[in-house]
């Protein structure tokens, strides 16, 4: 089901770089109702790509330079919002985490945003570092204050005091992250609390902050619409992701439309590759040499040493349980030299067999192994829409077409229920010659050594090199 919200990456990654979210959540894992998600504006997306051109000019190059790609993210874009709108006409964040978490978005954004913006002529700094520990101390003494009375915090509209907001904060952080993986039961420390405390307490005094001076008319309009945009598409993320995952069960494909799919589409079906095994293995049992059928039928890609040099089609020394069952039940039913007298039908094709060495611990080893020949006529598809991707079994070939075209289905009808809006196109600002030139210097400093690396230093010899590639894995088994 993630391929309903894959699409979205590019956009999203835009979102993210813009928005900057370096916080608790990254380490350890609004008034939603008023809020719309069915359209877009060119200017925003603009805005957006403005911001963009500040942290990361490449993508906006890629843009630039390929009319399809932007086509395709503004498609994307289209079925974000329609996720996100079709959630919300279901309810989907009314429930306590999913409000919580879609506040915590906005308080998030808006926090970080802010510290950018009015820290950005003061040097370097972690993120909320000008906030003193003075005035994290005071806006948890607040708790101590009559709550009807306003304070340098903002009014008093919120019955919670601050300390049960962290609660409901950090209850709705770890309810996402444990649903987000669901092995990860351990408790959080002390010492993650704190940070997500002391986080937490500075991005409420940013935000009210920056309430007050919005409200006051002492923020540039630009840089408020910039952050309701992100607050819009961040949530619009969340809403998205959380309604793809309810209706993951709805897009499943079942075995039988598989296999109805395979004989509706004949020019796919594996059947059709069974007379040309068939003729194969009928030469192999007549007493042909084996290796040399290997050789000239076998497609086969682990037939092929490193030098492209053929193999007979042999597998040495392979461990009991490497190969995939059907094809190893074959192989160890038969005597050393025998083929086996039916072909051997997998997701990857059709084999046919002949064992060499029977299983055996070989020279001492602890491990049993045997050494077997195949000849695989492959029943595998190259989907003509991505002529550069690997060859895929028929069944996962027809699963993933079934899962595009549920998918599409219902994509087109949430568009069409939400009236989704977004341009036809948008104008991608060219990037300066300065903005390229400092991504090149932080690209260069993310690759430079760390101290101590080179040939004087530690790890001198650099890393093991890998161990070459294991044939035996390449085929059946996958």
């Amino acid at each position: 089901m993630s391929n309903l919200t894959k699409g979205i990456v590019l956009l999203v990654v835009i979102l993210a770089i813009g928005a900057g979210l370096v916080v608790w959540k990254s380490k350890v894992g609004g008034n939603v109702s008023a809020q719309s998600f069915n359209s877009i504006k060119k200017e925003e997306i603009e805005m957006l790509l403005a911001e963009v051109a500040k942290n990361n000019p490449a993508i906006l190059k890629r843009l630039k330079d390929d009319p399809e790609m932007k086509k395709t993210q503004l498609e994307s874009l289209k079925q974000l919002l329609a996720f996100a709108s079709e959630a919300q006409r279901q309810g989907i964040g009314t429930d306590p985490i999913g409000k919580q978490e879609l506040e915590n978005i906005k308080a998030e954004i808006t926090a970080v945003n802010y510290d950018r913006e009015v820290n950005k002529d003061k040097g370097p700094m972690p993120a909320f570092g000008f906030i003193t520990e003075d005035q994290v101390k005071a806006y948890w003494e607040e708790d101590n204050q009559p709550k009807a009375a306003p304070s340098m915090f903002g009014p008093a509209v919120d019955p919670r005091t601050h300390e049960q907001e962290f609660q409901d904060f950090l209850n709705a952080k770890i309810e996402l992250m444990k649903k987000g993986n669901p092995e990860m039961n351990r408790e959080i420390s002390d010492e993650e609390k704190n940070q997500a405390r002391d986080v937490f307490a500075k991005m409420r005094i940013y935000n009210a902050e920056y309430a007050r001076r919005a409200a006051a008319g002492e923020l540039d309009k630009t840089f408020i619409d910039k952050i309701n945009l992100q607050v819009k598409l961040q949530q619009a993320q969340f809403l998205a992701r959380e309604y793809s995952e309810k209706v993951a069960k709805e897009m499943e494909v079942t075995d039988a439309e598989v296999e109805a799919y395979i004989k509706a589409n004949p020019d796919i079906d594996p059947e059709q590759k069974r007379a040309k095994a068939q003729g194969i293995l009928d030469r192999a049992k007549a007493g042909e040499d084996f290796a040399a059928l290997a050789n000239e039928f076998s497609e086969d890609p682990g037939n092929k040493g490193p030098d492209g040099t053929p193999q007979g089609g042999i597998y040495k020394d392979v461990p009991k349980g490497r190969m995939v069952a059907p094809f190893e039940a074959a192989a160890l039913a038969l005597q050393p030299g025998q083929v086996a007298p039916e072909l051997v039908p997998t997701d990857f094709g059709f084999h046919i067999v002949k064992l060499e060495r029977a299983l055996e611990k070989k020279g001492g080893a602890t491990e049993e192994t045997y050494d077997v020949r195949h000849i695989l006529i492959s029943t595998a598809i190259k989907d003509p829409k991505n002529p550069m991707g690997r060859d895929t079994p028929v069944k996962d070939h027809a699963r993933a077409k079934l899962e595009e075209e549920k998918e599409k289905k219902l994509l087109d009808e949430i568009v069409a229920r939400n009236n989704i809006q977004v341009p036809a196109d948008f104008d991608v600002p060219e990037p300066t010659e300065e903005q390229m030139q400092q991504m090149q210097q932080r690209q260069q400093q993310m690759m430079q050594p760390p101290p101590g690396a080179g040939p004087d230093g530690p790890g001198a010899d650099g890393p093991p090199p890998a161990p070459p590639a294991d044939t035996k894995k390449a085929e059946p088994k996958k």
